[in-house]
């Protein structure tokens, strides 16, 4: 999977928007990685159904994604409602979704690693009924020095024909295939924010 450099224009999702303003806020300066203890938005609590949170465990190509949040919608679009919500965190991305859409996913997360910088991503997906949906992936990085420590993600489903089913939508068995329709690395035009952060933080546990 080819990334493209970007501009934070790229997301369209507003609430999407929100979170990479919040992460901006929270760079001190441009070669850095922002520290997750400066990360603080003004969205609701309830961003948090649309988000994990992740601490990156290993280097390079050996690294693995240790989920510390999940959140419910995502449990939903992925079919994992019959796991036990005690035992959804603390455990890896690979061993949490499958060999097969760890493949499809995992380029994003090596992307971040790999840049220190947000990738964000658009799959179109069919529902169960046939409707098209499009599946927006946004990937912040947070560290220290040059190590990216952990990665927050929030993941929008949005469908122009209006309602759609999210159950299993991004499952073992999808009614078809997510077909990516953009793959950026969001590394233009980031100016560490003079201003203050938020008070209102989503807390990621």
């Amino acid at each position: 999977m080819q990334f493209e450099s970007a501009y934070p224009s790229v997301v369209k999702s507003i609430t999407q928007r929100v979170l990479l303003n919040a992460w901006l806020r929270a760079l001190r300066t441009p070669d850095a990685l922002p520290c997750l203890g400066d990360f603080h938005t003004d969205g609701s609590a309830d961003e948090c159904a649309d988000m994990m949170g992740f601490e990156v465990v290993g280097r390079g190509d050996a690294a693995r994604f240790l989920i510390t949040q999940e959140g419910a919608r995502l449990t939903t679009a992925y079919g994992n409602e019959h796991v036990d919500p005690a035992l959804r965190t603390n455990r890896y991305l690979d061993d949490a979704i499958g060999a097969e859409r760890y493949a499809r996913v995992l380029p994003s997360y090596r992307a971040c690693l790999a840049s220190k910088r947000p990738t964000y991503t658009v799959s179109t997906v069919q529902d169960a009924d046939g409707k098209d949906v499009a599946y927006e992936r946004l990937l912040l990085p947070f560290g220290a020095g040059d190590a990216v420590m952990q990665i927050v993600g929030s993941y929008k489903a949005i469908s122009i024909e209006g309602g759609f089913r999210l159950d299993n939508l991004m499952g073992v068995m999808p009614k078809a295939v997510p077909v990516v329709i953009v793959s950026a690395v969001i590394d233009r035009a980031l100016e560490p924010s003079r201003r203050p952060a938020a008070q209102d933080s989503v807390e990621l546990i």
